[in-house]
């Protein structure tokens, strides 16, 4: 739970430390979604969501757009790589979801998910 006059910056630190803490038993290389807002169970639903979009959908509010854009790169520079081995590459994507709070408080929540995991399936 954040103050609501946290900075961006201090969510990028703090995303990417729940990624490095997570380290190569989550099995990078990670898809990670990030809830903002609502209130801590309704964001920690968020950050599972934000796990379901497409990968090449950013969000479509230009201010998370390019969050998620810094989160990536913030992610990615800390080195972990596939399967903790070391590289440029921890995260495929990282995506946010967001929804309205109480101005009293800024709830984040992180799902961390393995690539493996993403399946595609058709009903015809």
């Amino acid at each position: 739970m954040f103050r609501p006059t946290a900075d961006r910056s201090e969510i990028i630190d703090w995303v990417t430390s729940v990624v490095k803490q997570a380290g190569a038993d989550a099995c990078p290389p990670l898809i990670v979604g990030v809830g903002i807002g609502g209130d801590f169970e309704s964001c920690c639903l968020l950050s599972k969501k934000a796990l379901l979009r497409n990968l090449n959908d950013a969000n479509s509010d230009p201010f998370y757009a390019k969050l998620e854009e810094d989160l990536l790169t913030s992610i990615n520079a800390t080195g972990l790589g596939p399967q903790g081995l070391g590289g440029d590459t921890t995260a495929l994507a990282c995506m946010v979801e967001t929804a309205p709070c109480h101005i009293a408080s800024l709830p984040v929540a992180v799902n961390i998910e393995c690539h493996s995991h993403r399946h595609k399936s058709v009903t015809i």
